[in-house]
């Protein structure tokens, strides 16, 4: 029987680590959890639309609170507790250990989350890791060993959580192709495009990947075992169409825009806080160690001239 990961689950510390250049999930997850925020703090740091999305519902996570705060900058780490009301800065971040409940990671390069996540799941402290998980295969490797060890952590994309995704499958449909596009790169924001389709379809049925793009823009083609076809574009500048999902099935094409980023990045902070109060994790491993393959076949495919890469060609054991 699962039990909560905290000793007190109705007052969660947490710590917010890490910040890297185009992410500002320090900013925006730590006034969601907290309910509270300086827009002058924000918009200093370089994010003015989080102001912009802030204001369109309440804020707070009742019971749960971020103490402590570190950057890789310094100033950063500064400025996001002004922004938050955090009230203690550290100077390195396993100096929170002992000091909080639970760990964010609020990076999107996969390749550092390794390390970036080490010090807390050896230390037994629960940790959400941004999106994605890792890129490496080695490297998810590490990951399912201390999965199955019983370490707790957890890593998902928003759009797992869209309100306009979820209406979709609420509506059913027997889908035969599906898109979805974002900007950014592959390794970066793939998981935001894949992980917006994939529960449209069987977990464990994702067969191949091939990218025919480039690092700057990747078209990805995937294969389902049930005769879906799923085209996932990442491409750079893209960014007037995040989130933009496109469905085609036997007897209706549907279109869904993602457009509520405040509903997304609350509901993904919600489910790790009540992952951290029953021990449940909101997400299955087996599902995240799929997501995983598939960002880390995509570019491998590319890497091999737009070869198909079999997803059970990526060994994580």
């Amino acid at each position: 029987m699962s039990q909560p990961l905290v000793n007190d689950p109705a007052n969660i510390r947490l710590a917010m680590l890490g910040m890297v250049a185009g992410n500002g999930h320090p900013y925006s997850w730590s006034a969601i959890i907290n309910g509270r925020y300086d827009a002058a703090a924000i918009a200093g740091g370089g994010y003015p639309q989080i102001n912009a999305y802030l204001q369109d519902q309440p804020l707070g996570l009742p019971g749960v609170r971020v103490t402590h705060v570190w950057c890789d900058q310094a100033t950063d780490a500064e400025r996001v507790a002004r922004a938050a009301f955090i009230p203690h800065v550290v100077a390195a971040p396993d100096d929170v250990i002992g000091q909080v409940d639970a760990v964010v990671i609020a990076t999107d390069w996969g390749h550092e989350h390794l390390e970036r996540a080490r010090p807390f799941i050896e230390a037994g402290v629960p940790v959400l890791i941004d999106k994605p998980l890792t890129d490496r295969a080695d490297h998810l490797a590490q990951f399912v060993k201390w999965h199955r060890a019983g370490r707790a952590f957890l890593s998902t994309s928003c759009l797992r959580y869209a309100r306009e995704f979820a209406a979709a499958r609420a509506a059913g449909g027997e889908w035969r192709l599906l898109t979805m596009t974002t900007p950014k790169s592959w390794e970066r924001y793939g998981i935001h495009a894949l992980e917006g389709v994939y529960p449209f379809l069987r977990p464990g049925g994702w067969e191949s990947v091939t990218n025919t793009g480039t690092a700057t823009a990747n078209i990805v083609h995937i294969r389902h075992a049930d005769g879906a076809d799923v085209v996932l574009a990442a491409i750079q500048e893209l960014t007037g169409a995040f989130g933009q999902l496109s469905l085609y099935g036997t007897n209706e094409t549907r279109h869904v825009a993602f457009r509520d980023t405040l509903f997304a990045f609350t509901a993904q902070l919600a489910a790790f806080v009540q992952y951290l109060r029953t021990g449940v994790s909101p997400v299955l491993f087996a599902e995240t160690v799929e997501l995983m393959k598939i960002i880390i076949a995509g570019s491998r495919s590319r890497t091999d001239g737009g070869r198909r890469v079999p997803v059970t060609e990526i060994l994580c054991e």
